[in-house]
């Protein structure tokens, strides 16, 4: 996932992202990779292959955050009667994408994706077509823009309705000191009702913490895990949605999940503005 620019100006708000530098691994790319896809650069697959090697799970990892927005898009649609989400690092475009997932059960959903990487970007506007009774827009933006993600979001999502808000993934690119408040922020400008769902990984292992360090050395944007209760602690003040904030694969499981989950270090959940 990206949607994430590191390089803040002199005043403390978010740049426009300069264009992408093809030598430097990025984390959408290098996701990309992982998963089998084909947008990626040498210096993405060298990044890559280095954690492999210290952290083969990583690939487990990033396959249960992309099961975790199945689950989470469908229980928001289907159980919760959602129909709008605002997707915060849409990251580049695999399968089962968060538009796919609502419109195949509720055609007339809508989408607003935002991200700043401007090859997601490109490949973004190819690919995540909405059906026509609902919409899917881009906005082009660092996530810490919350005023102008919001304010280029209402053309699209009706903010007196319920709207669900996705980081996965997203919040490990956040130093603390950041990170809850921007969260907050967006949760704030949501009606009663609406969602918020995250998942993002945690320093729950030795390896994941080493291949968090390995990534730093050369790699962006920089990752930060947080524990547990670092995670549990973006839904402050929400209705924590059972089964809680588990790791990511035991979050409402199907029955022939049951039985055969392996926990990977990655947690999420969802919660309600009440």
């Amino acid at each position: 996932m990206s949607g994430v620019d590191t390089v803040p100006d002199p005043h403390g708000s978010p740049q426009r992202p300069p264009a992408f530098d093809t030598s430097v691994p990025h984390s959408a790319r290098v996701m990309n990779y992982w998963l089998g896809g084909k947008d990626w650069y040498p210096a993405d697959r060298a990044m890559g292959d280095q954690i492999l090697e210290s952290f083969p799970e990583i690939v487990a990892v990033m396959r249960a955050d992309r099961v975790f927005l199945e689950r989470a898009v469908t229980f928001l649609v289907r159980d919760a009667g959602v129909r709008q989400f605002l997707d915060l690092g849409t990251g580049l475009p695999t399968a089962n994408n968060t538009h796919e997932v609502a419109q195949a059960i509720a055609p007339e959903s809508r989408i607003v994706y935002v991200d700043n990487d401007p090859l997601v970007l490109t490949h973004a506007r190819a690919l995540l077509t909405s059906a026509p009774q609902g919409a899917t827009e881009y906005v082009d933006a660092d996530v810490r823009d919350t005023d102008r993600i919001l304010t280029e979001a209402a053309a699209t999502l009706d903010f007196s309705k319920p709207i669900a808000v996705s980081l996965l993934g997203i919040t490990t690119h956040l130093e603390d000191d950041e990170a809850y408040g921007v969260v907050r922020r967006y949760v704030d400008a949501l009606p009663v009702g609406s969602y918020l769902a995250l998942c993002d990984c945690t320093d729950t292992s030795d390896a994941i913490v080493r291949a968090a360090s390995r990534w730093n050395e050369s790699a962006s944007p920089p990752v930060r895990l947080r524990t547990i209760e670092g995670i549990t602690s973006f839904f402050d003040g929400l209705e924590v949605q059972p089964p809680g904030v588990v790791p990511a694969l035991r979050w409402r499981p199907g029955h022939t999940d049951i039985g055969g989950v392996k926990d990977v270090d990655l947690y999420g959940g969802i919660g309600r503005k009440v």
